[in-house]
């Protein structure tokens, strides 16, 4: 088998899903998972229903991989989930709920893709952060700590699993026209691109072309990086 095997999470829509069906039609054996099942089927697709942070159910995933592939070679932590309200408006179960997702589930998929990338000697694996985090955006004080704790993250683990072969990156979208900020106002989207050097919306485009530079074996040398999208004025 010499087609690359990608595994993507929080695939079923947006730019996940926008993810999936490229690397499937690029000839990748894609391995997704969301909480929800989707609708999308091809030949080199399989799909899991489970939470990203449950470790009971993520085992299963990573056991189907080594079982019908014996290898990783790209791991793209795209799911996360946000809450944009003031601080005093936000309860704990949202916050619990956000770093569950966005900080636990990623440590736990990047956790178990080294286990079997490691055995190759090769791996790439890409971290989903936010311009949420460097630009301090009000309302959005739990999501942007969580992905600043990614951001550490991928910084942390770039180093433990260099000896391995495997680099670690984030990518950090700016705003993108998903689900995710589908709630946000139009004068908050505005506010925020007025503060990139290149005051545009960001498209699953622009984010794919971050992440092919990120997977390239040519990238060897190019790791704990962070790179976001837009611009940070």
């Amino acid at each position: 088998m010499n087609e690359p095997v990608t595994l993507i999470t929080g695939c079923r829509k947006g730019i996940g899903r926008f993810l999936a069906e490229h690397y499937v039609a690029q000839g990748h054996l894609v391995f997704g998972c969301s909480r929800k099942p989707s609708d999308f089927q091809a030949p080199n697709y399989r799909h899991f229903c489970l939470d990203v942070a449950n470790e009971s159910e993520v085992r299963p995933l990573f056991s189907a991989i080594r079982k019908h592939t014996g290898r990783l070679d790209h791991l793209i932590n795209n799911a996360g989930i946000a809450s944009m309200n003031h601080a005093l408006l936000t309860p704990m179960t949202t916050v619990r709920a956000i770093f569950e997702t966005n900080v636990a589930g990623t440590f736990l998929f990047c956790r178990e893709a080294a286990k079997i990338m490691k055995t190759a000697s090769f791996g790439r694996i890409v971290n989903f952060i936010s311009v949420a985090s460097p630009l301090n955006l009000e309302g959005e004080a739990v999501y942007a700590a969580s992905k600043s704790a990614v951001q550490t993250l991928t910084q942390i683990l770039a180093r433990e699993f260099a000896p391995f072969g495997i680099t670690v990156n984030a990518v950090g979208p700016n705003p993108v026209l998903t689900d995710l900020i589908g709630g946000v106002p139009n004068e908050k989207i505005n506010q925020i691109l007025q503060r990139q050097a290149i005051a545009r919306m960001g498209s699953a485009e622009d984010v794919l072309n971050v992440i092919n530079f990120f997977l390239k074996k040519e990238s060897s040398m190019i790791t704990s990086q962070s790179l976001f999208l837009g611009g940070i004025c």
